[in-house]
């Protein structure tokens, strides 16, 4: 008989509001940072953004219509206490866009100040992925852009010059331009081609007393110029009346029909006070791309061409050795993905991180093999090493390898296990994450022997968190990943309780349209949706019902599945229907819990778990609704 589930709905729609809130704000106020190179910087990826193995932030890839976001994770709590006025703030950076055809590039970068990271709606090309046509202008935006543009075309009035720089206040429309240039001297006038791949810097200053916005730019090797390119009074922008208490601070960058690419390489940021100076000698450069004009000159192709024929000879034997090497290394195919992929790791130094992989340094196992804590002897940061056994009579375990360091490895959200790179060794392959010290939820909530019981406010945000991680996987990213696996010992808990989903062995990735092909019936019992048992064929659906059952397990304290013929989702709903739904809640918490959130919590995890798919929400469901759309 097919169960219905009726949701009171004002009561859920005032739940949603408080489960998945828009706009996190982190406790503690941030005033500066310096990052040469974006290795292990704090940053929050989206779209098209990647940190390159040499540390390079990239913007955009050879896509059209890509859109590419960076930000500093944590909001900057911009007005002073004392008056309420905006603080000072001073930010530098080094940035170089490139064309992929020269003279052919668009559509530029931007340097954005705004009270949260996500811009729904927002469209590439000249909008560089910030708004929309009903999006831009408007004063509820609260947001500051300074324009790095390449391409002309924005409107009739303003941007005809495609090479410029701009000060923007809640929309594209520049409050103040001028054509990309420095001043030598305070008087004569250099300019520069935003587009020419060359290294630039740039500078942005406000100065609370005078109440001053400045944008400076110069070629990599010129110091900062005295004079600004652009400078603006209060009479111009009134930033009291733009910013909110707390803003974020990042990138963002665009591509059309016409493509560059958009590297930054450095940035610093000082809340009252002059940003720090980055080490130039440091910085990494932007890496050489296809479709880059060839490097050598005809002499030097004449050169190459005269070369003796002994060196021809050593070079035929340093390519047989290579191919010899990667046979003998195994016929895995890892060259499609390695350059996209966390760099890799020395065997000896997993190997004494783990201190040969002791049985005393294992913190758990799974079907393909077991993770060990280490610790590296080159920086001494802590990481888990997941160790996974190829046998030769099977490629199962180079498959889940293959498919957690190409999802994994590209992926970047708070809410996912950060993969920090990879080894093969032999028939040995290893996988190194971020150490998480407390282990995986299902063990918070089951196995813990100290009398440590997790609190209904560290329950709720830790399902927010899961489902914002989910909602990453399966619609915001370059292609929806589907987990296949979710459930509560592959969610890790890191030391401020937040979550981390992990092990995504079993993950594929498909396109944004593209249906789910139909594969063997893989996850955990109690966690795989029924239409997965029936046809084989896994999806986002399949996944909301794993966290649908999930949240009934953090709300309960109970297995999915338990002895005799218990299942935990058919438990809840007979008491649901029975008018008793609180009667399930887990008698851990003694009853302290904030009632609406617990109801809320019970009533998605049974719609989320409905045994029709087509009744489940999706996360981007969910969040429409808690924004009040």
């Amino acid at each position: 008989m097919e169960r219905a589930l009726v949701l009171p709905g004002a009561l859920l729609l005032l739940c949603l509001l408080s489960l998945f809130p828009l706009l996190t704000v982190s406790e503690g106020p941030n005033t500066d940072f310096i990052f040469n190179g974006f290795n292990n910087s704090n940053l929050d990826l989206d779209g098209a953004s990647i940190i390159k193995p040499s540390g390079v932030l990239k913007l955009t890839k050879q896509s059209k219509f890509d859109i590419g976001h960076a930000f500093y994770r944590e909001p900057f709590q911009m007005f002073n206490s004392v008056n309420r006025n905006v603080s000072s703030f001073s930010t530098y950076f080094v940035f170089a866009i490139k064309p992929q055809v020269p003279g052919q590039g668009g559509y530029g970068l931007a340097f954005v100040m705004a009270p949260n990271t996500k811009f729904p709606g927002g469209q590439a090309e000249h909008y560089l992925g910030l708004f929309n046509a009903t999006t831009d202008k408007k004063p509820s935006n609260h947001m500051l852009v300074i324009e790095f543009d390449t391409r002309s075309g924005y409107n009739d009035d303003r941007d005809e010059e495609g090479n410029h720089v701009g000060i923007n206040i809640n929309g594209m429309n520049s409050t103040m331009t001028m054509p990309a240039s420095y001043y030598e001297d305070d008087a004569i006038s250099n300019d520069m081609k935003l587009e020419s791949g060359d290294l630039i810097n740039a500078w942005v200053e406000y100065d609370a007393k005078s109440k001053r916005l400045n944008v400076t730019i110069s070629p990599f090797e010129v110091k900062k110029p005295r004079k600004p390119l652009l400078s603006a009074d209060y009479s111009r922008i009134d930033l009291d009346a733009v910013f909110q208490d707390n803003m974020y601070i990042g990138f963002s960058a665009s591509t059309g029909s016409t493509r560059s690419f958009h590297y930054v390489l450095g940035w610093s940021f000082r809340l009252n006070g002059s940003a720090p100076s980055l080490n130039l000698s440091q910085l990494p450069r932007p890496p050489k791309e296809n479709g880059d004009p060839p490097s050598y000159r005809p002499r030097i192709i004449a050169l190459i061409a005269s070369l003796s024929a002994i060196t021809v000879c050593l070079l035929g034997l340093l390519i047989f050795y290579i191919a010899i090497r990667k046979i003998r290394m195994g016929r895995q195919g890892l060259e499609d993905w390695e350059l996209d992929c966390p760099h890799r790791f020395q065997y000896k130094d997993l190997h004494t991180a783990t201190k040969g992989f002791k049985e005393s340094e294992k913190i758990g196992s799974g079907g393909f093999g077991s993770v060990y804590r280490g610790v590296l002897p080159t920086n001494r940061c802590e990481v888990a090493v997941k160790k996974i056994i190829a046998r030769k009579d099977s490629i199962q375990g180079m498959r889940e390898f293959v498919a957690e360091v190409e999802s994994l490895g590209r992926l970047r959200h708070k809410n996912l296990v950060n993969l920090q790179g990879w080894c093969k060794h032999k028939n040995e392959l290893l996988l190194v994450y971020d150490y998480i010290p407390y282990g995986s939820l299902h063990s918070l909530l089951f196995n813990r022997q100290d009398g440590f019981v997790l609190s209904w406010n560290q329950r709720f945000n830790i399902m927010k968190g899961i489902a914002s991680g989910l909602l990453y996987l399966h619609e915001e990213w370059e292609q929806v990943v589907i987990h296949r696996d979710m459930k509560s010992s592959n969610v890790l808990i890191d030391e401020d309780m937040n979550p981390r989903l992990g092990d995504f062995g079993l993950a594929r990735l498909y396109d944004h349209g593209q249906d789910s092909h139909t594969t063997n019936v893989v996850g955990t019992i109690g966690y795989i949706a029924p239409e997965l048992a029936r046809t084989g064929k896994a999806s986002a659906s399949s996944d909301v019902f794993a966290y649908g059952v999930m949240l009934l397990e953090v709300a309960t304290g109970r297995h999915p599945i338990g002895s005799g013929p218990f299942i935990l989702v058919d438990w809840v709903m007979e008491y649901h229907e029975l008018g008793r739904t609180l009667d399930v809640v887990d008698q851990k918490l003694n009853s302290v819990y904030i009632v609406e959130e617990m109801q809320l919590v019970l009533l998605l995890g049974l719609l989320s778990s409905h045994p029709k798919p087509e009744s489940r929400p999706t996360m981007r469901q969910v969040l429409v609704d808690s924004a009040g759309n």
